[in-house]
């Protein structure tokens, strides 16, 4: 015979317990607490008892005076056993941990810090109001027979560990001072969007992946970008599993260039030379590059992964601005720096075209993207980085 389910052992045990009709099935579900421990919904008894009686493991004793919630309802000898049989496999099963709360924190690193926090703390609001009901309930029923009471201990001890579970992991998530690239270099990261402003970029470390092609319609760049937002997952669980600290990953850069500057202007895509970036703190290590890439690659085959570095990038003097709007729409500042603001200033290419992502594409309309433009310069006539300019994004 099919197992029961929760449900209908609950209402099979009552029965079992001795006749009731709805009304009083409903009643003593309520006043024992029994849908904080059970999966009983509100409109459900109805529809369990319709389920067991056609399983023949329930019958009415006699007729209904007055509709169906009046029919006094008993357990017939195969739901007695049944029960009893059910009763002793429940005992010894143990409870699954299926919690929905794991799966949020798989994946609240795709969540700002804050929403996180709020989350986390309706949460521990709401634990501590669940508790509260099961212990009035209890109080309003003492003194209760030991299995009663041990049903409440346990309800009480499985919301107190989550609770406690949950406290823990709000104060892990507000002592643990975590690396923010955009906060720590802010004035890199938030440039004005209306004026060109000149920055000194310092030594900086990144995930980087190198690549051709379109970035619309390449697989390659697509490889790219998942192997490096794995790779800087599994580094950044890594880190704070191992050693205590904590970063944001950051957003996605990339650096541009090409044998021909021009096709750049012209947007032919097909002839980009390109390597995307993930900023990534100072204690990050290349061996702890290669442990994670090695665990993502058990998880999916990526030929990208292989390909993917820590890199240093020293930038020095750069000129930069915020640009708003769709990728496709940067050549108007573009030209505007290459072709007004660096000869003004007296300055040229010093290097690779950076831009940074701020904004993320599949939940951004394009007129709202944010996108930082940079481009390292030097002055006019040195040599010290001729040979990268030349072939730079201008």
């Amino acid at each position: 015979m099919a197992a029961l389910t929760d449900a209908e052992l609950t209402i099979l045990g009552l029965l079992v317990e001795q006749p009731r009709h709805g009304y009083a099935l409903e009643r003593v579900v309520e006043e024992r607490g029994i849908r904080t421990w059970t999966a009983l919904g509100f409109s459900s008894i109805y529809y369990v008892l319709d389920k067991l009686a056609k399983r023949g493991l329930i019958e009415a004793t006699g007729a209904p005076r007055s509709g169906k919630s009046r029919a006094t309802i008993q357990a017939t000898q195969a739901g007695v056993e049944l029960c009893a049989e059910a009763t002793r496999e429940a005992l010894t099963a143990l409870t699954p941990i299926h919690a929905r709360v794991l799966v949020a924190m798989a994946n609240s690193p795709g969540l700002p810090d804050a929403e996180v926090h709020a989350g986390l703390t309706a949460r521990l609001a709401a634990l501590r109001e669940q508790l509260a009901e099961v212990r009035a309930t209890r109080a309003s029923q003492e003194p209760l027979p030991d299995a009663a009471a041990a049903i409440f201990d346990y309800s009480e001890a499985m919301l107190t560990a989550d609770l406690t579970w949950t406290e823990s992991v709000l104060s892990k998530e507000t002592t643990v001072d975590k690396y923010d690239v955009k906060k720590a270099h802010r004035a890199l990261y938030s440039p004005p969007s209306k004026d060109f402003t000149v920055v000194d970029v310092p030594a900086l470390q990144y995930l980087a992946a190198d690549g051709h092609g379109d970035p619309n319609t390449a697989q390659e760049y697509t490889n790219a970008v998942e192997a490096l937002y794995g790779i800087a997952y599994s580094v950044k669980f890594a880190s704070k599993k191992n050693l205590g600290r904590d970063f944001v990953v950051g957003p996605l850069e990339g650096l541009w260039r090409a044998d021909d500057p021009s096709v750049f202007l012209a947007r032919d895509k097909e002839k980009w030379d390109w390597t995307m970036l993930i900023s990534q703190p100072d204690w990050v290590t290349g061996e702890m590059v290669r442990e994670a890439a090695e665990s993502v690659a058990k998880k999916k085959d990526n030929p990208a992964l292989a390909g993917v570095r820590l890199r240093t990038l020293t930038e020095g003097t750069s000129v930069q601005i915020l640009h708003l709007g769709s990728y496709d729409d940067e050549t108007p500042t573009l030209n505007r720096l290459h072709h007004e603001y660096l000869p003004e200033h007296g300055l040229t290419f010093n290097g690779d075209h950076h831009e940074i992502y701020l904004s993320d594409p599949r939940r951004t309309a394009p007129d709202k993207l944010k996108t930082v433009l940079r481009q390292p310069v030097k002055p006019l006539g040195t040599r010290s980085a001729a040979a990268e300019s030349a072939h730079s994004f201008g």
